[in-house]
């Protein structure tokens, strides 16, 4: 099934997406001098821009694409959360399935950036401890509902307190109750913990770190895919910056092993690409296609967001635009 066919049956799909969410805000100024003080720029500010991250940047991706999210993690009991749910309202997504935590603030990272795009500083705040007590079990609750109202599950996991084994746990039992796929964006080193998972998509950076293995060969790729799937029992993708993807398909006996080319013809900001990566996959598997059917369409729409700067959501029509001129 070529890209185009994959992009065409991907409206209404549902997807449950369980993570760590974020508020990506930016402070926009202008920069013309050193501060007297310290060897620190001076930013004359200019406007403030909020954007969803990580779990929320995956949900937003899928609803951009015509599916439909339902977004389940941890925010606190702060300003930050409730620019968080008006910013996934603005695009369509329903807060229901965050969980309030009243002992940590809502993740966000702010980021001081010049006019062209360059970033001066970051500071973020976040509480990275597994959520505990009344919030933890209203997590598994969540979780345990998405499954069986969703047609996949998406695992993003970033360190900060979601993706815990308790909640792989229950996000593997509700695929398997439910006969859906389970995608995990991995961050812990630790591979054996995403057991169960359908498909895992490291960066060749975590890759590495999982496996041990250096990755600088297509050869390094499917050594440290094998292993990994040695490990997980689950098919891997293996996002690689300019190299393109490496894909172990666990479907045959032998395993499908390719390496699809970068799409991207310049490269502004890898932050999100990722997401978007996580996201096509899980519409395309949900719409039947195969993984490398999936993981097709998904290079052509990393090749879209890495050339624009900070976590983006392509449109169908973008995608679709960008299908039909990598044909040409």
């Amino acid at each position: 099934m070529p890209p185009g066919a994959v992009l065409s049956r991907l409206r209404g799909r549902r997807i449950a997406v369980v993570g760590d969410v974020m508020l990506d805000h930016f402070m926009f100024g202008h920069v013309d001098r050193i501060s007297p003080e310290a060897p620190v720029p001076v930013v004359r500010f200019a406007r403030d821009e909020f954007r969803l991250g990580g779990a929320a940047n995956v949900a937003h991706n899928i609803v951009a694409l015509g599916g439909e999210a339902r977004l389940v993690g941890l925010v606190g009991e702060d300003e930050a959360a409730e620019r968080l749910v008006s910013e996934l309202k603005a695009v369509g997504l329903d807060g229901g399935g965050l969980v309030a935590d009243a002992a940590r603030p809502t993740t966000r990272k702010t980021r001081v950036v010049t006019l062209r795009n360059q970033q001066v500083a970051r500071v973020d705040y976040e509480n990275d401890g597994p959520a505990t007590g009344v919030p933890f079990d209203r997590l598994i609750e969540q979780v345990t509902s998405a499954g069986r109202a969703c047609d996949a599950i998406v695992l993003s996991d970033y360190r900060k307190g979601v993706v815990t084994p308790p909640v792989i746990a229950a996000a593997v039992a509700a695929a398997t109750t439910n006969r859906i796929p389970l995608l995990v964006d991995p961050k812990v080193p630790q591979a054996e913990r995403y057991r169960g998972a359908s498909l895992i998509t490291p960066n060749h950076h975590e890759a590495e770190l999982m496996t041990q293995i250096s990755i600088r060969s297509v050869d390094d790729a499917a050594q440290a895919a094998r292993a990994l799937y040695e490990r997980t029992g689950a098919s891997v993708l293996i996002t690689w910056g300019e190299h393109g993807m490496f894909v172990f398909d666990r479907s045959s006996p032998s395993g499908v092993e390719e390496v699809l080319p970068a799409a991207a013809r310049e490269v502004a900001d890898v932050t999100g690409a990722g997401d978007t990566v996580i996201a096509v996959l899980a519409l395309g598997l949900a719409a039947g296609a195969s993984l490398l059917e999936a993981a097709r369409l998904a290079n052509v729409a990393a090749g879209l967001v890495v050339g624009r700067f900070g976590p983006t959501a392509p449109t169908a029509d973008e995608l679709a635009a960008a299908v039909h001129a990598a044909r040409d």
